[in-house]
């Protein structure tokens, strides 16, 4: 005898932050495995055209506009999503936002706002999604980490100290919800090319890589693509049930080294 029921062939996902890059490629990911997605964002415009895609393409996706620093808008956009899919099986938080700064320069309004975009906007998400799934006794809820997380980088305004808050949170979660059947997972994504921090200048970017480089965080120039990190969430919620992915690490593989080098 199994010492767990598998999971059902179809699983109602959630993703947070799905107009754009790890978001979006989670959600083609999750809507390609077989899984009926509610994609929601601030910009609901460019969610509905990615979900008309899945659709497009047999899938099942469900657009709504999500404003995770506001709670009412969390709940209304789970509850839409219910609706529309089904209970929650795998939740995704991967809103999140980016701007450059010296810690003690950045404006304490600004890098409240961060914080409350990837930490307390996770914890929103959880805080309305996590108790149906323990009701239910089997669920995946998935924090997007960072490799600054566990390696701090200079110039990154909130985001360090965010991105710990999460994975802590995450790792909290695990042992909170140890017995319930539901997993908390960490996916951790090193250097990904994304539309994150991408509305900077070159006077702000210009001392963050210089300042990596000082501190040793630009080994090579390959960045992974946002479907790297796509994959690495649709293996820890494809994990049979009995075996947890607690935590997924994924790293740009450096260029190959020229003959001879």
């Amino acid at each position: 005898m199994p010492r767990f029921e598998p999971n059902p062939q179809r699983r109602p996902s959630i993703v947070a932050g799905a107009s754009s890059g790890i978001g979006t490629a989670t959600a083609y990911a999750l809507a390609e495995a077989g899984h009926p997605v509610a994609l929601g964002a601030r910009r609901v415009a460019e969610c509905e055209e990615i979900a008309e895609k899945i659709r497009s393409n047999g899938g099942e996706a469900f657009a709504h506009f999500l404003d995770v620093t506001d709670t009412a808008s969390v709940d209304e956009f789970v509850t839409a999503a219910e609706n529309a899919l089904g209970p929650t099986e795998i939740a995704l938080s991967g809103a999140g936002d980016l701007e450059f700064s010296v810690a003690h320069e950045m404006d304490p309004d600004q890098f409240l706002d961060q914080v409350n975009v990837h930490l307390v906007g996770a914890q929103r998400l959880a805080h309305r999604i996590v108790p149906g799934m323990i009701e239910r006794r089997r669920g995946d809820f998935v924090l997007i980490g960072s490799d600054c997380a566990d390696s701090p980088r200079p110039r990154m305004g909130a985001y360090n100290a965010a991105k710990a808050g999460v994975e802590m949170m995450g790792r909290q979660m695990r042992m909170e919800l140890e017995g319930t059947g539901v997993r908390a997972s960490v996916v951790r994504p090193g250097p990904t090319q994304t539309s994150m921090g991408m509305n900077t200048t070159e006077e702000v970017i210009g001392p963050v890589l210089e300042d990596w480089a000082t501190w040793g965080f630009a080994r090579h120039s390959y960045f992974l693509r946002a479907s790297a990190i796509a994959d690495a969430v649709v293996a820890a919620v494809s994990a049979p049930r009995g075996a947890h992915m607690v935590l997924i690490e994924v790293q740009p593989e450096a260029p190959l080294r020229k003959d001879g080098e």
